[in-house]
């Protein structure tokens, strides 16, 4: 009866030293503060619009492309029109997303029909 107390002892010890144990795989805090996360964010945003082709719709862009950062919604001319924005550039150092920091990716009723500043200046 006495070894089991002194295992349960051992046991709530070793359990209250770990508790403060912290395994850390990667730096994510640094590289925010360095700009690399973004850069890597940015570099395969840019990627994936080369892959994009006109008249997908809007399942294989979001598989994709994936979240956007930012989205618009509209009727135009009795078609729906959606703006995805997806961060290609970096152009303040604030840590923060703006749309000027993003490619517009428009679909009109659910269908690519352009992306970037052109196309979304055009619709």
């Amino acid at each position: 009866m006495k070894s089991k107390w002194i295992a349960i002892a051992f046991v709530g010890a070793a359990s209250l030293g770990l508790s403060g144990c912290v395994v850390n795989v990667g730096d994510e805090a640094s590289d925010r503060l360095d700009g690399s996360h973004w850069a890597k964010v940015q570099d395969d945003n840019r990627e994936k619009l080369t892959r994009l082709n006109l008249g997908m719709d809007r399942e294989q862009v979001l598989a994709l492309m994936g979240t956007a950062d930012f989205s618009e919604a509209y009727l135009q001319d009795g078609k729906e029109m959606q703006v995805l924005f997806y961060r290609t550039q970096r152009n303040h150092g604030d840590g923060k997303t703006t749309k000027d920091e993003c490619t517009p990716i428009i679909l009109s009723n659910h269908s690519l029909v352009g992306w970037g500043e052109a196309a979304y200046a055009k619709f």
